[in-house]
């Protein structure tokens, strides 16, 4: 991942997170499933589970905020279940800006990683093929979070 690299910068900005990592700390993803380096101080998981814009738009920048703040020194997880699985369908069933999945790439590059509950995604006849690449399905998306919880993460629902 170049983060020199002018073009990607400003996309990245057009996106709302392209002052991520571009001061003192340099965020580089060293353990890809979920955060940035071995261990982080902070572990956040966000929960996802309604589908419009402006909730969507909350969600997103401040999980840019806080990659903004902690650089690689946070593990970010945002928990998508119910109505919220439609930010990472491919072919949504819901009306919403597609710049927000445009965000959910960019923020996976930097090691953000969004879960998808399995059950809802059974409930609308949804593969791991209608979900946008940077998805990792987890069997009970609220399962998922009391798990999270249990491992230390701080729980945030928007």
């Amino acid at each position: 991942m170049n983060l020199q690299n002018p073009l990607r910068r400003r996309l990245l900005t057009l996106l709302g997170v392209g002052s991520l990592a571009f001061g003192t700390k340099r965020a580089e993803a060293h353990h890809t499933e979920t955060h940035f380096a071995e261990s982080s101080a902070h572990n956040l998981i966000y929960q996802c589970n309604k589908a419009d814009d402006e909730y969507f738009s909350h969600i997103l920048f401040s999980v840019g905020e806080m990659l903004r703040k902690y650089g690689d020194d946070i593990e970010i997880i945002v928990a998508a279940f119910g109505p919220g699985i439609q930010l990472l369908g491919k072919n949504p069933t819901r009306k919403f800006d597609m710049k927000h999945q445009k965000t959910v790439q960019s923020l996976a590059q930097y090691g953000v990683a969004f879960h998808a509950c399995g059950n809802t995604m059974k409930s609308l006849k949804w593969a791991k093929d209608d979900l946008l690449s940077v998805a990792k399905v987890v069997p009970i998306g609220v399962d998922d979070i009391m798990q999270l919880q249990e491992k230390g993460f701080s729980y945030i629902a928007i």
